[in-house]
């Protein structure tokens, strides 16, 4: 199959090319001939029904230092000339990116986005899984500080973060003595507009984050993050430490309750946060993980992912 790919994604100079998701994708995409352009989300561009980007060719290698080639500046007709458009920018999920899938919609799925954008907008990450019953910490999402505080009371021990953040920015831990959380407000309540989401801390995470890759509805492997020393957080943007683990029979049953509507939704790249029988996110914007997974489990994820990809040209 001969695709013109084109990558929606932050600029390429500074990713890892060790851990990098999108450049996995990248070069599987290349080894299977396809042809790649590069273009970032502000050089995305609507004008009388006209879906274009100011894009560049692009090739990549796995060389550090030297991983990518870009060609010239061309104006991209996303519907007519490209196949395929991974949308892969990293979060936050702010107006910018809702933008963004407002302007991709107006071509999907004659040129295939992954994923939908429609459902991209409609599934932010921490407030997707609250649509699934039973699976989820004890969570509230509120502006009320009375709120916060009579949660903080029954949980004692808990975790508040921004509901749009990512990469763990903003995750605090408070523990029963901690007489930190109305500075803590007073601070998000100055950098955010949107409501704060408070969750039931989980001791478990200790022992690890499972971040479970999922392609077209169904769970391929996980790798478990574990915190660094004196860190809350599992996040490897922070200093997570992945490792190899398998699927637990309670993981698969959280696969298996998210998978169909995953799929129904055109969400086919989507990485879950596990931490013991917990689902705390849904990851849909865009995912992490696969080299680490690539690394522990002897598998190709993203050959997975594309061979996903061509089935619904």
């Amino acid at each position: 199959m001969s695709l013109i790919v084109a990558l929606q994604m932050d600029p390429i100079d500074s990713i890892d090319i060790n851990g990098d998701s999108s450049f996995a994708l990248a070069l599987e995409a290349q080894r299977r001939g396809y042809e790649l352009i590069h273009y970032l989300p502000k050089n995305l561009t609507f004008k009388d029904q006209v879906i274009t980007a100011k894009a560049q060719g692009l090739s990549v290698q796995r060389v550090t230092g030297n991983h990518f080639s870009l060609e010239e500046f061309s104006i991209i007709n996303l519907k007519s000339e490209v196949d395929v458009i991974l949308m892969r920018q990293d979060p936050p999920f702010d107006m910018s990116y809702i933008t963004a899938t407002h302007i991709l919609e107006h071509i999907h799925p004659e040129t295939l986005v992954v994923n939908d954008p429609i459902n991209v907008r409609n599934a932010p990450e921490k407030l997707f899984v609250t649509h699934f019953k039973d699976i989820m910490p004890a969570t509230l999402i509120t502006n009320d500080r009375q709120e916060v505080d009579e949660f903080r009371k029954e949980y004692k021990d808990i975790i508040v973060k921004p509901l749009y953040g990512n990469g763990g920015a903003g995750v605090f831990h408070i523990k029963p003595n901690d007489e930190n959380l109305s500075s803590l407000l007073e601070l998000y309540e100055v950098f955010y507009r949107e409501p704060i989401i408070v969750q039931q801390y989980l001791p478990k995470v200790r022992e690890g984050d499972k971040r479970i890759i999922l392609v077209d509805g169904k769970a391929i492997g996980a790798i478990n993050r574990v915190p660094a020393s004196g860190e809350a957080r599992s996040n490897m943007h922070v200093g997570g430490i992945p490792t190899k683990c398998n699927l637990s029979k309670r993981d698969q049953e959280l696969c298996e309750i998210i998978g169909p509507t995953l799929k129904e939704r055109g969400l086919l790249f989507v990485g879950i946060d596990v931490i013991g029988d917990h689902l705390t996110e849904i990851n849909v914007t865009s995912p992490t993980g696969i080299q680490e997974l690539g690394n522990f489990d002897n598998i190709d994820p993203a050959a997975i992912i594309w061979d996903a990809i061509e089935s619904k040209l």
